[in-house]
């Protein structure tokens, strides 16, 4: 190889550097401001309890549903939707749900003790709704909480998907997502869907840990496209008994589909039935359209950050299924 095509590389590759460290040198207050919003939130410290009296057609227990925000007050809601507090950029999915009027909840992340404080336990569960004679569901719930909103009430089991707003504006490029964990995985996937029996599928899952940057753009009919310029997602695929502290998913930026530890559920969502969604100019809801991988040096324009007790689809999942985290911080 020629001497001046070898500069040429290297010079390349520096310019490339250099964008990166540029941007992580010079962090946005905006961006600041997320990051302080995530990381302080991230040790699950603070829990705040809903207290939600569901149907007397499906007996009318008192549920509680936690968000890892608060004093840990209990807050009676009642019927009231969730609204996160000023500085909360975190949802779990533990939710509120009316549909045909009634009244139902579902909790899947829970406040543990650890030490002096608090960790955060994601479970994949099996949620049974039965009134003699009429009703008899049986709904496989998958464990997450993400930096997004999941806006309350779910009123409809459709397109679960649509159902979660991920990312938040961010235009810096992080090295990786750092926290401490604990793992039950492996369980027998099931599928739930509430519409027909509980069925066994015959194969494992696993937890997953998503952490990627994307360029958002709309068009003139307000769809949203996407360019992915950066990627961190693992599955978490071995049980872990003791804690696993400062584990770090790492962002890697550009096209990685050459790269040795490339694995086909680290690619571009495309399928409607995973792909993200968020609200475009008009707050209307749509799918993120992931077009392409992004060139290295890409500024971004939004982070999405994502913790799931099950890899499959919606109402498919392992049955005990676990995730233990705390000290969830972004390493800049």
């Amino acid at each position: 190889m020629k001497s001046s095509h070898i500069f040429s590389l290297i010079a390349s590759a520096l310019i490339l550097s250099a964008t990166c460290s540029y941007a992580q040198s010079k962090i946005s207050p905006e961006d600041t401001k997320t990051l302080e919003a995530i990381n302080s939130y991230g040790n699950f410290d603070r829990w705040c309890i809903r207290e939600v009296k569901e149907s007397g057609l499906i007996g009318g227990a008192t549920e509680q549903l936690y968000e890892f925000y608060g004093d840990q007050s209990t807050e009676f809601t009642g019927k009231k939707p969730f609204t996160a507090p000023a500085g909360y950029l975190w949802r779990t999915n533990n939710v509120l749900a009316i549909v045909a009027g009634i009244v139902k909840t579902n909790n899947t992340v829970y406040p543990e003790e650890r030490g002096n404080g608090y960790c955060a336990r994601i479970e994949t569960h099996l949620e049974e709704v039965k009134v003699m004679g009429m009703i008899n569901m049986d709904v496989c719930c998958q464990g997450a909480m993400m930096i997004g909103i999941l806006p309350e009430p779910i009123t409809t089991t459709k397109d679960p998907m649509s159902k979660v707003l991920y990312g938040v504006p961010f235009t810096s490029c992080p090295k990786a997502v750092q926290f401490d964990y604990k793992a039950d995985v492996g369980n027998e996937v099931y599928r739930g869907t509430g519409f027909s029996k509980l069925k066994p599928m015959g194969y494992p899952d696993y937890a997953e840990v998503t952490f990627i940057l994307q360029k958002r753009w709309e068009d003139e009919e307000g769809n949203i496209h996407a360019l992915r310029v950066a990627t961190g997602i693992e599955r978490i695929m071995k049980d872990a008994t003791e804690w696993k502290n400062g584990y770090q998913v790492k962002l890697h930026y550009g096209d990685i589909t050459g790269e040795d530890f490339y694995k086909e559920y680290m690619g571009l969502k495309t399928d409607p039935k995973t792909a993200y969604h968020a609200l475009n100019s008009a707050g209307k809801d749509r799918i993120i359209q992931e077009e392409g991988w992004a060139e290295p040096g890409t500024e971004p324009t939004h982070m999405l950050l994502h913790f799931i007790t099950s890899c499959g689809e919606a109402f498919y999942g392992g049955l005990g299924n676990t995730l233990w985290l705390d000290n969830v911080q972004i390493v800049m």
